[in-house]
């Protein structure tokens, strides 16, 4: 959420910021400048109102006391009967005035619940995924003198994929793994957490799978996004299926003040995630790329304002070593302000090279979400002999998307003999060097 004082200060600005992300900001503000014009004038009639009652409560004081005295002229019990008869009728106003800059108040914040973040002064300017800018590219595509295969045709040859069993326990969209192909996913898992905690420094956690709904609201997804999530009725409240693990574990430290010589904070979690992925019909309807449930490794950072810029960059650069260590083709794209994420500041997408499908796909997402999530989930730090609180610095990435590293694997490892070789860093993981047709 944008901090209310700086959209009333800046409206301008935001208004610029919500058209480079190719939003119309009168339908994004609402009418925020009507409700800020009500509030202002209710606001400055309350003031008013309180002053006007102060002034003549200190004028009430002398007279009561004379009053008290007997000592009252007819001249001031005239004037006390006249200023407490004011006095009665400002009070019972002011709870009027009160519960309408309330009623303001709370319309302001439900717009500002509805408003993206603006995206950082670095982030290129374009309306959609063709304004994304390439900053690196790592390795090259592997050289094959056959025609490489999809994911989707190869794991069914090799018996390790079955999306039609899949969907028989459950529906489209969801992926049933044997053997091998289970196992790979495994290993990956335990791979990249062991990355992450053994050599970039992150502490794994393992948070609920569901979570309620101020969790949802404290990293974005509510109330924007709910026809995306899957929702668990229990009893008399709510729950919802994490769509990542940026969720539950951002929000552990949701109404928490940190202090400034634990930061930055980093974790890992590893989790399987659900998306009801509405709007994305007909989309990737083949094979794993677009399921209703993943597993994913994530990556979460909580940092200082002045640091959260370096801490993106080494969380991008802890999700590309993923993909080196594995000797996969990716590239670095910086999104651009009309393809960012909702709560998103600035966004580099990691995208992997698939040689069966020929292009290259979205593996990873790393955002800096500034103060935007701290603020709607209250997680702020103390710095030892300063005064006051001040608003981390949210981050997070997937480190890195679990199928769709499996998907990457397989299409890059393939032999001619519809055969795939497992990268060495996984083979202690996996305790296989090869994947061969299952034996049914």
């Amino acid at each position: 959420m944008l901090d209310l004082a700086f959209v009333r200060e800046h409206l301008s600005v935001v208004e610029e910021k919500l058209r480079s992300r190719g939003a119309n900001p009168e339908l994004v503000l609402g009418g925020f400048r009507e409700i800020e014009a009500k509030r202002r004038a209710v606001t400055h009639e309350l003031e008013l109102a309180l002053a006007r009652r102060n002034e003549l409560s200190r004028k009430i004081g002398p007279l009561m006391g004379a009053e008290k005295k007997g000592a009252l002229t007819a001249e001031q019990k005239a004037e006390l009967d006249a200023l407490s008869t004011e006095v009665l009728k400002l009070k019972e106003g002011i709870p009027a005035l009160e519960e309408q800059s309330r009623v303001a108040d709370k319309e302001l914040y439900d717009i500002l619940a509805t408003i993206p973040n603006l995206p950082h002064d670095s982030v290129p300017v374009g309306r959609d995924e063709t304004g994304n800018v390439e900053v690196k590219r790592w390795g090259t595509p592997p050289v094959m003198d056959f025609t490489p295969k999809p994911h989707w045709e190869l794991g069914e040859q090799l018996g390790i994929l079955d999306l039609e069993r899949a969907g028989k326990v459950t529906g489209a969209r969801f992926a049933l793994y044997w053997d091998l192909g289970a196992k790979l996913e495994r290993a990956l898992m335990n791979f990249m957490l062991d990355l992450h905690t053994r050599e970039h420094g992150y502490t794994e956690v393992l948070p609920p799978y569901l979570v309620n709904a101020d969790s949802m609201y404290g990293t974005g997804q509510l109330p924007k996004f709910e026809e995306d999530l899957f929702k668990v009725p229990h009893n008399d409240r709510t729950l919802y299926l994490i769509p990542t693990a940026e969720v539950p574990v951002t929000n552990i430290y949701r109404n928490e003040t940190l202090e400034a010589s634990q930061l930055p904070v980093s974790l890992t979690a590893y989790t399987p995630c659900w998306r009801s992925e509405a709007g994305s019909y007909g989309k990737d309807v083949r094979g794993i790329i677009r399921q209703h449930q993943f597993q994913k490794v994530e990556l979460v950072k909580f940092s200082k304002p002045e640091e959260s810029y370096e801490e993106h960059e080494k969380l991008t650069r802890a999700a590309e070593t993923v993909l080196e260590k594995l000797g996969l083709h990716y590239r670095r794209m910086l999104l651009c302000t009309g393809d960012m994420g909702f709560s998103s500041a600035k966004t580099y997408d990691l995208e992997v090279w698939l040689p069966g499908q020929g292009l290259f796909r979205e593996i990873s997402s790393c955002s800096n979400f500034e103060s935007f999530q701290s603020r709607r989930a209250n997680i702020r730090y103390k710095t030892e002999g300063k005064k006051g609180t001040e608003l981390v610095h949210t981050l997070n990435g997937s480190g890195l998307a679990v199928g769709r590293t499996w998907v990457a694997i397989v299409e890059n490892y393939q032999q001619a003999d519809g055969s795939v070789l497992i990268p060495e860093a996984l083979r202690p993981y996996i305790g296989a060097e090869k994947i061969e047709a299952r034996k049914l």
